[in-house]
């Protein structure tokens, strides 16, 4: 492949699939050149990142693994932690000059010898790329020397953004990776899924293994988080892909199908409904009766569960009013949990969101009058925000000094977010973080003191 993106990645045939989407373009976010909220080294290194028994190099100056380093606050159960470990070959002006393809040959062999990973992830980047370096037959090289997967991957800034950066990644794991390695029959249960584009932000995934194997469902493989590369080898025996609200790695899961025959569908974990819903998806795909009538019998009960617990801050934030500015499939799966707690979202970001995600807000707008947000600078949110008298300002940690100074209470639902917000106990989470955010009285005070007027008045809003 090389240095080239496909033309699959830019438009991806898989976006028909579910007849949610009416035309190839829908999936069509990516455009070479941009690099606008976050470039392809960015989406790559968030993919292959949570891989806990993997080392991940990025062939670069040193500010690039700077920009990507630990942007999901990915979890670990066991063995190695190597996820949480940054390496760079960290170019400089001699190795423009006099190439730099032996130091990455040297730091490969450093890092296998040091800390004995099971495979070793290499990230080109926009210099190397442009001076022409072949990480490509150093990988090929270095893999026969140590016995583990050297996987390049081709994630320069300058071929696009985040979006095409998880699908360089799963191209990688598609080529080097997944299929090479057989599983043993003790790993094999009577149904085996496999989740893809789940990375484990605060333990997100073990509460969704948590429901699966609590009606019978063995998670064979994660792609990634939690994740190691002898697990993510044998994916390739799962009966079902399911993937987890990501438009990227659709295309992984269109690959998997091609080659191995393995169905998928896309499910989102967020909230009380959409995890119910997609329970019901993964038994109904599977087609097993009795496995069936089981996972209604546990819904019914966690839901009962689930409702008790939320009562009391339910029934404080029934009419309370959101603006949720987050990107891509958050734009629409937070608004389900949102509708299960009584909340009313008044606008949501689509910078980020694709066409089918656009159609799955106004599926989730229950009173159609959602303001779609493309613009999202701090001028704007504030304005929307007071406009319709917000509540709360639910986004990214970079929007929470402009909610804070504006004295409107916030909370980060994006990767840095305190506690996981998926399947039911994570809907317990969310319900009780937003009543606290809005129950304090310390914006109320602010706003009704005289502080008011010099506070807004000593912003730029």
């Amino acid at each position: 492949m090389g240095i080239v993106a496909k033309e699959e990645y830019f438009d991806e045939p898989a976006c028909e699939h579910n007849g949610v989407a009416k035309e190839k373009k829908a999936c069509k976010t990516a455009t070479p050149g941009s690099a606008t909220g976050g470039c392809a080294l960015d989406g790559a290194y968030i993919v292959l990142s949570p891989i806990k028994d993997a080392l991940n190099i990025v062939h670069a100056p040193i500010n690039c693994l700077g920009n990507s380093y630990n942007q999901r606050t990915s979890k670990a159960l066991k063995g190695k932690e190597y996820y949480m470990y940054g390496f760079t070959t960290a170019i400089n002006e001699n190795d423009l000059i006099f190439g730099s393809e032996y130091k990455l040959k040297h730091g490969i062999t450093y890092a296998f010898n040091r800390f004995k990973p099971k495979g070793i992830f290499v990230y080109n980047t926009c210099v190397p790329a442009l001076t022409g370096e072949d990480i490509e037959s150093a990988s090929k090289e270095l893999t026969v020397k140590l016995k583990i997967p050297v996987v390049p991957v081709f994630s320069q800034g300058f071929s696009g953004n985040k979006n095409l950066g998880n699908k360089i990644a799963g191209e990688a794991l598609f080529t080097h990776i997944i299929g090479k390695k057989a599983p043993s029959i003790d790993m094999l249960e009577d149904f085996n899924i496999n989740l893809i584009g789940e990375y484990n932000i605060k333990g997100e995934l073990f509460l969704i293994k948590k429901a699966l194997k609590s009606i019978g469902i063995n998670v064979l493989s994660t792609i990634t988080g939690d994740s190691t590369v002898e697990e993510i080898m044998y994916s390739y025996k799962a009966e079902l892909n399911v993937v987890i609200c990501s438009k990227a790695l659709v295309y992984l899961a269109r690959k998997m199908k091609e080659k191995f025959g393995i169905p998928y569908i896309e499910e989102s974990f967020f909230g009380m409904s959409s995890t119910n819903k997609a329970i019901i998806d993964i038994v109904s795909a599977i087609g097993n009766k009795s496995l069936k009538n089981k996972a209604e019998n546990y819904i019914e009960l966690m839901t009962r569960k689930t409702e008790y617990e939320i009562y009391e801050y339910k029934k404080f934030l029934t009419g309370k009013k959101i603006l949720l500015y987050t990107g891509g499939v958050k734009s629409w799966s937070l608004i389900s949990a949102l509708n299960d707690i009584g909340i009313r979202v008044i606008a949501t970001g689509i910078k980020k969101s694709t066409e089918e995600d656009k159609i799955r807000i106004k599926e989730f707008d229950k009173n159609g009058n959602i303001i779609l947000l493309d613009n999202g600078n701090p001028v704007n949110l504030i304005k929307i925000a007071k406009e319709n008298d917000a509540d709360l300002i639910m986004a990214g940690g970079r929007n929470q000094y402009t909610a804070i100074k504006s004295l409107i209470p916030f909370l980060d639902v994006n990767q840095e977010r305190l506690e996981p917000y998926t399947s039911y106990e994570g809907m317990e989470c969310l319900a009780r973080r937003i009543y606290y955010e809005i129950k304090t009285p310390l914006f109320k005070l602010l706003r009704s003191a005289y502080i008011l007027p010099r506070a807004l008045k000593s912003t730029a809003f």
